[in-house]
């Protein structure tokens, strides 16, 4: 359970802080809207997709197999059904590995220059820095791998929930002022869009 629980936060980004980068910069009538799409994220991702693998390893028995475990496990559950499908899951762990790197690494220079300003050496040495963990990171074993993102999601994950705590307040009442507009029908009117677009 408690494995769980990390790869969920590794896989969705729950309560971390940085799932709200994206959102960030998106256009929208009111940013409870956005808050609303961004919380499908975690949904699709930890319930329906985690949910779904984890019927195929039970109906297939494959949770029953001593010694074969991650993404290992799920390939071969996959491949009592349809052989091919252990070619189709590298390709996929292959694209989603390959795009976690690039959303990190926008993640991590929007909180490089929110921190020590925007500049081209300064960006330059982000992404020197980037770059050294990402090799260090194909070079080293995947324990050493997840055990490091588990202690660094943790640290996240402090200051942002005292920050949640913190900036409750604001929240209900961004909440109960969307509730209010949406009820009054103001939230979609044309007018409503044009004041927000000149405001942005």
């Amino acid at each position: 359970m408690v494995v769980g629980f990390q790869r969920a936060a590794f896989f969705s980004e729950m309560g971390v802080g940085s799932a709200a980068i994206a959102p960030s910069t998106g256009k929208t009538n009111h940013p409870i809207s956005e808050g609303y799409v961004a919380l499908l994220e975690p949904f699709i991702d930890t319930v329906v997709v985690c949910t779904l693998t984890a019927l195929v390893q039970i109906f297939t028995g494959m949770q029953e197999v001593q010694g074969v475990g991650g993404v290992q496990l799920t390939s071969d559950a996959f491949a009592t059904v349809l052989s091919w499908f252990p070619y189709l899951l590298s390709l996929v762990v292959f694209l989603f590995a390959f795009t976690t790197m690039i959303s990190w690494s926008n993640y991590g220079m929007r909180s490089w220059t929110y921190l020590f300003g925007r500049s081209k050496k300064s960006e330059m040495i982000y992404k020197i820095i980037f770059l050294v963990f990402v090799v260090i990171g194909a070079s080293i074993g995947l324990g050493a791998v997840l055990d490091f993102s588990d202690r660094m999601i943790l640290t996240m994950s402090f200051p942002n929930n005292i920050g949640l705590y913190i900036m409750s307040g604001e929240v209900k009442s961004y909440l109960k002022e969307y509730t209010r507009k949406l009820k009054a029908g103001e939230l979609f009117s044309k007018n409503n869009s044009e004041t927000d677009s000149k405001a942005a």
